[in-house]
This record gives C-alpha cells, sequence and structure tokens, in this order.
C-alpha cells in the first residue's frame, strides 16, 4: 500500500529517467529508507519487470547460488539491496555484453551501500552501469516541489539580481531546529509529526541498520562497541575528526576506528566533506570534516538535546549534495568543500563549478553581521575574480546585502 511520502516527487526523478533511456544497468544507492525501491516502482511501473529483493532468503539463496541462471527469470529485472549478492554484477556483465544491440534500462539495482567502496564487489560494471545516488528528502522534496534549494540558480543568476531571486521564493518561513528534529527520511520527516514518534523510529532504524546492513558490509565482529562509534561521530558532527582520539574514547585501536568509519561511510551514514585545498599563499586545513546522511539521524544518534549550529550546517549540506548528484549537465557535476586556512579563516562550505566558486556561511542567528564575513572576505581576497559572490544563510528573515557581492539570505528562501 503506497503511503503519502510515496506521493512525493523526488529530485532524483529526471536524472533517472534519463539514463534509462541511455544505459543498460541503472545502480541506485543511497541509505536504508531513503525511497530506492519507491523510486524505482513509480518512474518504471510493473510493466514486463521482475522485482526481487534479496532480502528475501530464497530469493537470496538462488541469486547466491546461481546468478546466471536468477538472471533468466525475467528480460528485464529491477533487484532490491543487490550489495547482498555481489555475485550478480558478474552475471549481470555477461548478460549485457551477449546483449547485440543493448537494451537501455534492462537491469535497475538499488542497494543501501556503495558498491564502488565494497571490498567484496571486485565489478563495478565499467560502461556499462550508471550509478545514482537517492538522498534523504531534502527540504523543498517535503514541501511537494521535488527539487533542491536554489543553488544552481545562484550559479545561473547573475550577482546583482540575487534579492530578488531570493525574495521571490515561495518556500514557507521555519525555524531550522525543527528541519534538524525531522531530518529527511521519508518516514520521519513526512509521515511523523512529533519527536516522541520519531525517536522510536530512529531507535528502530539504528537497530536495523547495526543488525542487519553492517554485517552485509563488513566483517564487525563487536557491533556494541561499533555502535558507540557511531554515536561518537554523531556527536562530532561538523568536525575534523581527530581517529586516533575517536579510538581511545571508544576503547579500541585508530585502525580500527579508522576500518569502523570507512563501514559508516560505505553505508550512506558517514559523510566526509573534502577540503578546498587550492591556494597559493595560504596554508591551508586539508582533512576532512564529518557530517552525517541525515541531520535528524544525527541529532538523535547524538542524544537529541537542542540542535546545534553543525546540525543546521548538515542540513544545508545534505541539500547541497542532493542538489550535486541529481543534477542533469553536460558538462562534469559541481564539487562541495569546506575551507579553513592554518589560522582559523574558515568559510563552511564552497561550490566549485568548473572554474566558478560560490562560498557559503551558514549561521543560526536571526542577525548577521560583518563581523560574520571574515571568513568569506579572506577566501574573497585569495581568489578573486574566481569567486562569483558569496552567500551567509541565517534565521532571520530579511534578505539584504552585507558585503560587496555577499548576500544575507534566509535559510528558508535558499533551501
Amino acid at each position: 500500500m503506497a503511503t503519502n511520502s510515496d506521493l512525493l516527487p523526488r529530485l532524483l526523478a529526471a536524472k533517472f529517467a534519463h539514463a534509462a533511456t541511455v544505459m543498460p544497468v541503472i545502480v541506485v544507492t543511497g541509505s536504508r529508507q531513503t525511497g530506492k525501491s519507491t523510486l524505482v516502482w513509480t518512474l518504471l511501473g510493473e510493466a514486463s519487470r521482475l522485482y526481487q529483493t534479496l532480502e528475501t532468503p530464497a530469493v537470496l539463496h538462488a541469486a547466491q547460488s546461481d546468478p546466471e541462471t536468477f538472471l533468466q527469470r525475467a528480460e528485464q529485472f529491477a533487484i532490491d539491496e543487490v550489495q547482498r549478492a555481489p555475485e550478480l554484477l558478474l552475471a549481470i556483465k555477461t548478460a549485457v555484453d551477449n546483449d547485440h544491440p543493448r537494451r537501455p534500462g534492462r537491469f535497475v539495482l538499488t542497494g543501501s551501500a556503495n558498491l564502488l567502496l565494497l571490498r567484496h564487489v571486485n565489478e563495478s560494471l565499467a560502461g556499462r552501469a550508471v550509478y545514482l545516488t537517492l538522498h534523504p528528502l531534502t527540504r523543498r522534496e517535503q514541501l511537494g516541489f521535488g527539487t533542491a534549494g536554489i543553488w544552481q540558480l545562484l550559479l545561473d543568476t547573475p550577482v546583482k539580481e540575487w534579492r530578488d531571486l531570493v525574495e521571490g521564493q515561495p518556500a514557507p518561513e521555519e525555524d531550522w531546529r525543527a528541519l534538524v528534529r525531522r531530518g529527511g527520511y521519508p518516514t520521519a520527516a513526512y509521515e511523523l509529526h512529533d519527536d516522541a514518534a520519531r525517536a522510536l523510529w530512529f531507535e528502530g532504524y539504528a537497530a536495523t541498520y547495526l543488525q542487519r546492513d553492517v554485517p552485509d558490509i563488513s566483517d564487525v565482529a563487536d557491533i556494541p562497541t561499533f555502535d558507540q562509534l557511531l554515536r561518537l561521530a554523531a556527536v562530532q558532527v561538523g568536525t575534523v575528526v581527530n581517529l586516533s582520539q575517536l579510538g581511545r574514547d571508544a576503547g579500541i585501536p585508530q585502525s580500527t576506528a579508522s576500518r569502523y568509519a570507512n563501514v559508516m561511510e560505505t553505508s550512506y551514514q558517514l559523510v566526509r566533506l573534502p577540503a578546498f585545498a587550492t591556494n597559493a599563499t595560504k596554508v591551508l586545513v586539508k582533512s576532512p570534516k564529518w557530517y552525517w546522511a541525515d541531520a535528524g539521524l544525527a541529532w538523535w544518534l547524538g542524544g537529541g538535546g537542542e540542535p546545534r549550529g553543525e546540525h543546521f550546517e548538515n542540513v544545508v549540506l545534505q541539500d547541497l549534495l542532493a542538489w550535486r548528484d541529481a543534477r542533469l549537465a553536460s558538462s562534469a557535476p559541481p564539487r562541495v568543500y569546506y575551507w579553513r586556512t592554518a589560522k582559523g579563516a574558515e568559510v563552511d562550505f564552497v561550490i566549485q563549478d568548473g572554474t566558478t566558486l560560490l562560498p557559503i556561511e551558514v549561521k543560526t542567528t536571526r542577525n548577521p553581521s560583518t563581523k560574520d564575513l571574515r571568513g568569506m572576505q579572506t577566501f574573497f581576497a585569495e581568489y578573486g575574480d574566481r569567486v562569483r559572490g558569496g552567500v551567509v544563510l541565517h534565521g532571520g528573515a530579511d534578505t539584504f546585502w552585507i558585503g560587496s557581492r555577499i548576500l544575507a539570505a534566509p535559510w528558508w528562501k535558499v533551501l
């Protein structure tokens, strides 16, 4: 039975539909419960395609024991949680290579792990597959718009027109803390309506992740210690994490902490945001920052309470990554970074689109001032004409020029 969240238009739909007309294999991955299967069902319908989930023991056994015979069940396949039977990928490669001519959209695979990062997956389907990532719902998806924030418009619109662009946006005002608490997983964000209900859902989500997803991805013998590290990492959202210290806090060696962090990243929980490290005159911090795929889950894993500024940053990053990974364009996708000098000047996020740079600051205040521009002004001075303009997202309601080519904008008008 379809739920209310199943009816929400998804940002990735256009890119998925286009990919299905071009490539024989479409792989849709993302963390558990982002709506991957629903997206596939909605866009492809039943038709003559056979849908199989490898979470069903009998189906999993058939796929693992004889993948070639398994694929003979139908001419067109949709296979859910494909990371559970990596043996299928070689059989799919053979089936595609024997197909003359190749049929676009013949195989649609979904999974809650990044197949390209899994050590036990030896077949990447290079040249045969396109890999798409379905992120948790953006705010504008939750509102029914089926989009992400206006990042592309900011890149395409002359800077002098930014204020009118922002003020003309239809998204309603809300407190950023409310968005942090509900996160972006469709059930928690759209179908549940209070913190107590969401807490129960997050609790069940974490238990399923630990008991089913983690063992599928890696040989983690000590699940309680992995759980402890998961929660410690959630507390440190938005920071440059020291794995040695994190390991000491969890009572495990750094090598184990690093391996566990890789499992979190492979399963689309942990997000490592790289540093923008191209600079001729300044010494830059090059270590990645840690964020979470879903700010709501990070907030809950970290103990709940009052959401912090780092959770607000996480909300903005979620939106940026969803926009980046769903963009249909003939050029290379944009990149998202943070920027920090060794002396402490920092910009929360930097979009790099070709040679163009767009720095973004995220402030919880309702009234940002010029003192909030120190990092961004240093960035402008360093990169000159490459910088298109800057945006300071804040918690208030006013849109105004706060500096030369720097617009202060209500976050809810942009996201």
